[in-house]
């Protein structure tokens, strides 16, 4: 126990209230509480009741449906009604959406391994950059739209807790990962060959053309 504070209880009660206090290890906070405790001096609320309720929003309930005490400025037109859906026109399916290409090709949402372990190499950087701009283009976005086709059946997989076709499905996704980083390493190469060409521009450099090959085999002959 602390020595200020057995001196203080001995000195204000005695010795008798140093020694009816529990040990410390049974009840440590009695040891160290302050002898006098600030008291409250003022009772639970001392505002004054209001004569009149000045609120506007007083008897609005979303709990009770109650409405207000005043109109409001929407209050003389009618609300729009929800149509059921029985006096709602027949839609027509589109056969080839654009979303079905999230799915495989049975339009199923969850795909069976051997779907998945049907694909080939990967693209190499050789074979990309005999490629023009508008096939790299096309080759990013179909490998995009794989990807979101494998995420879609991750998740219907998860969902349903099938426990098959992870290992396939992840397998053809490091496929296409490898095919798009070949794509980004050939446009990158592109960039830095057409900075490279612009450099030289500016510095005054001009590429000779067919004309000026012809003229100078003209002068040495």
């Amino acid at each position: 126990m602390h020595r200020e504070l057995i001196a203080r209880l001995s000195r204000q009660f005695g010795t008798s209230a140093v020694t009816e206090l529990p040990p410390p290890y049974l009840a440590p906070s009695l040891h160290f509480i302050p002898l006098q405790r600030p008291t409250q001096c003022r009772t639970f609320s001392t505002s004054i009741v209001a004569a009149r309720d000045l609120s506007k929003s007083r008897g609005v309930s979303a709990i009770h449906r109650t409405g207000p005490k005043f109109l409001l400025s929407v209050s003389k037109y009618p609300l729009p009604k929800p149509v059921s859906p029985e006096k709602r026109a027949p839609r027509t399916p589109t056969p080839n959406h654009g979303l079905w290409a999230f799915f495989p090709l049975n339009r199923q949402a969850l795909s069976t391994p051997e779907y998945d372990s049907a694909y080939g190499r990967p693209w190499t950087i050789q074979e990309l950059r005999e490629k023009s701009w508008e096939d790299l283009h096309c080759l990013w976005w179909v490998c995009a739209k794989e990807r979101n086709r494998i995420a879609t059946s991750n998740l219907e997989r998860h969902r349903l807790k099938a426990g098959f076709g992870d290992w396939e499905a992840k397998q053809r996704f490091k496929v296409i990962c490898v095919t798009q980083k070949s794509i980004k390493h050939v446009l990158r190469e592109r960039w830095y060959a057409w900075e490279d060409a612009q450099r030289l521009y500016d510095s005054g450099y001009r590429p000779k053309t067919d004309e000026d090959n012809y003229e100078e085999d003209a002068s040495f002959a």
